[in-house]
């Protein structure tokens, strides 16, 4: 039976195969009311971790690149497979803790301008407060913004459905026809603000992004990279700057690079060198650095 399934789940593996099999048999654990693949992206691991979960998980359909692709080629790799009407990029370090996933598919398709739906994200950790509840919108030149409920406790404050002016990496569900006509995330950031200029570029084009709380997802949160390591301080600063030279325009565009270039990125760095930190102030000085460097900047690869 080869039926169209509602739902393409996409989840990216780096060495996170026990966190993995947990998220599959989260899955198995609570069974949904709507159809779905679940695809698993093994990026790379340094042992090939897509053979030990094909053996273990039969149904579930997994890709091997011998690479680590980032993450927005990882989530590529998924895509160019997925059969799904919704696409469901899904961290593998999340838990499936109801059968809820149908309320974002339901909201995807309950309109025409909704391009993308995030769930209600909560800490899997006690005492599970919230980790998001929306965005809001970036401030038009130091490129920052607020996480609506961050470790706020869930008294049902954010239960109301709406639109939100960005989606979140750790679970976002697209619509097929939008990846179609925006393209897939743009690759040339490989980690960090992806996904932001990925719901930026649906925007421009007039779709609406909406976070649906009647399916709430728990998040482990990330150790791939580690909290706060110089890999996650280099690529935020990189592509802080790479997101303002792609989705600013004209004088705004100038004066957004300049105040990360002579503001805050110094300040970052000065801190950091206080604290002894030294690895941390290189990592954004290298960021600031290699972003002159990247070739493409504009292009959406």
């Amino acid at each position: 039976m080869n039926q169209q399934p509602d739902i393409s789940i996409i989840t990216i593996n780096y060495n996170g195969l026990e966190e993995t099999c947990q998220l599959i048999e989260s899955l198995q654990q609570y069974p949904q009311d709507c159809s779905y693949e679940f695809i698993v992206v093994d990026n790379g691991s340094i042992q090939n971790e897509a053979l030990l979960l094909q053996k273990k998980y039969p149904e579930v359909h997994v890709i091997r690149s011998e690479q680590n692709v980032g993450f927005s080629g990882g989530n590529n790799l998924g895509i160019q497979t997925a059969k799904g009407k919704g696409i469901f990029l899904l961290n593998n370090d999340t838990l499936v803790t109801a059968n809820d996933l149908k309320y974002l598919y339901e909201r995807l398709y309950s309109s025409p301008v909704i391009g993308a739906v995030s769930p209600k994200i909560k800490f899997a950790f006690p005492p599970q407060h919230i980790q998001f509840a929306g965005f809001t919108p970036l401030s038009k030149y130091t490129l920052r913004n607020r996480t609506i409920g961050y470790n706020e406790t869930d008294e049902g404050q954010f239960d109301i459905p709406q639109e939100t002016s960005y989606l979140h990496g750790a679970a976002m569900m697209v619509k097929r026809e939008v990846v179609e006509q925006v393209g897939r995330m743009p690759e040339i950031y490989f980690l960090y603000y992806e996904e932001m200029d990925w719901c930026t570029q649906m925007s421009k084009q007039g779709y609406q992004l909406w976070y649906d709380p009647r399916c709430t997802i728990f998040h482990k949160e990330s150790r791939s990279t580690g909290k706060d390591s110089p890999l996650k301080t280099y690529y935020l600063t990189r592509n802080r700057l790479l997101y303002a030279w792609r989705n600013r325009q004209g004088r705004t565009r100038y004066i957004s690079i300049l105040y990360q270039l002579l503001m805050a990125n110094p300040k970052n760095i000065t801190m950091h060198l206080l604290h002894g930190r030294l690895l941390q102030a290189k990592a954004i000085f290298d960021g600031s650095r290699d972003f002159f460097l990247l070739k493409h900047k504009r292009e959406n690869i």
